[in-house]
């Protein structure tokens, strides 16, 4: 529970400063399913997928197996509050979903289905303005699964290093470029993010940019892609660490 707002509820209850974003803002970037809905009604590109509720599941089956239909396979079936790739499967046939769904609701009654992008895993870091200005966006990094993993799941994330690589600044046409960073800053606004967040997004074969999804406590030892990303931008990990602080205890305790 530390990025889905309830450890900054009880922050903001003992009017203690913190960095990064507060109980809205991590609570929706948490949920795939809201933060997908923030994202489209602020205009940003976002792939197609299919909520399926506790009642969903347990009153409708063959609908939701229907609506998976209409997405087409293969689909990607997560739980929609969970992090780090956990109880995700990537199913490529109707007879695989039901175990799928069923794992997911392991970790999450709610679950979140979403159809396969084919395209480039990059990401690019975010950190709110010092003088309340636009936020700033770093150079975009990108991850490539090379060992025997179908995607970037937890094994690939923590326990096979060497299954991943991780290339920044990545190789993009400087339109691209431009366009990832302006999709970022966009992002974290649209979400009301402050201190730092990761927007991760698809980039297509045709160079179409997409959402993937917003981490607004991502990943932060000296090798993690956030600060990676931040060094080859001209911020060191030192001056990064240090302008979150600064930003922390610049805000005001309560709403803001």
């Amino acid at each position: 529970f530390g990025e889905d707002g309830t450890l900054q509820g009880l922050l903001e209850l003992a009017d203690i400063r913190y960095v990064g974003s507060g109980v809205l803002a991590s609570a929706a970037s948490m949920d795939k399913h809201y933060m997908k809905v923030l994202l489209d009604g602020a205009g940003l590109p976002v792939g197609p997928y299919i909520v399926v509720r506790p009642r969903d599941w347990e009153r409708h089956p063959d609908r939701v197996r229907e609506d998976v239909e209409e997405l087409g396979y293969p689909v990607f079936v997560k739980p929609a509050r969970a992090g780090s790739s956990i109880g995700i499967t990537k199913v490529s046939s109707a007879e695989d979903l039901d175990a799928a769904i069923e794992a997911a609701r392991e970790h999450d009654p709610k679950v979140i289905i979403e159809a396969m992008i084919t395209g480039r895993e990059i990401e690019c870091a975010v950190l709110e303005s010092a003088d309340g200005g636009a936020p700033a966006t770093s150079l975009p990094g990108e991850i490539r699964v090379v060992g025997g993993h179908e995607f970037y799941d937890f094994e690939a994330k923590y326990l096979d290093e060497a299954s991943v690589q991780l290339t920044c600044p990545a190789d993009l046409p400087d339109h691209v470029v431009r366009q990832v960073r302006d999709l970022a800053g966009r992002a974290f606004e649209a979400m009301g993010c402050e201190g730092l967040a990761r927007v991760d997004f698809f980039v297509t074969p045709d160079e179409t940019v997409m959402v993937n999804e917003i981490n607004t406590m991502p990943g932060f030892t000296p090798f993690s892609m956030y600060p990676r990303m931040w060094e080859q931008t001209g911020l060191s990990y030192p001056d990064l660490i240090d302008r979150l602080l600064t930003l922390a205890m610049r805000r005001r305790i309560g709403l803001r």
